[in-house]
């Protein structure tokens, strides 16, 4: 588990764009959010980031940079970023389980007869300072009730008003 206040790990990897992201060389006013999904395989993964993907705009506006991850290939992730309506969402894909399990994320294998890659990771939700330090982190063993995006909105405005302290940290 990784504690607030503290840097988070490194995320380098490809894009769908045929572009490279980096989390150590993003300059957010504000923070970067990071959305880990499952993969191509899941219905409710592509429900939550095309609602991200219709809601970027209101996180482009408040200085929040934003990308969506996952284990998947790029053949699956390229699939994903043309039937899903994701908008201007950056898409990764290629990350490792080492790297997974760095940001706590739990991993679950294909089942069988399903579309399900061979291992893949469950959902997380990061929101990082521009300095590389965790701000707040949701983490899940499932692939339901995610946090909503509109309730995040809101909570970031009044962070970012109140200038509101990362919590948790006594963990």
């Amino acid at each position: 588990m990784l504690k607030p206040k503290t840097k988070v790990p490194a995320l380098n990897l490809p894009l769908t764009i045929d572009a490279e992201y980096d989390l150590a060389k993003q300059t957010p006013e504000n923070f970067t959010l990071v959305v880990f999904y499952r993969g191509k395989h899941c219905p409710i993964c592509k429900k939550y980031l095309e609602e991200l993907g219709s809601k970027l705009g209101e996180f482009t506006k408040r200085g929040i940079n934003t990308v969506a991850v996952s284990m998947d290939s790029k053949e699956r992730a390229m699939v994903t970023d043309g039937e899903w309506n994701t908008g201007d969402v950056p898409l990764a894909y290629d990350m490792s389980e080492e790297t997974a399990r760095e940001w706590g994320l739990y991993i679950s294998q294909k089942r069988p007869d399903s579309d399900e890659p061979e291992m893949f990771s469950e959902p997380g939700l990061f929101v990082i300072r521009p300095d590389g330090e965790l701000y707040f982190a949701s983490v899940q063993n499932a692939p339901f009730t995610r946090p909503p995006l509109d309730q995040l909105l809101q909570g970031l405005d009044f962070v970012m008003d109140k200038d509101y302290p990362t919590r948790g940290t006594l963990t």
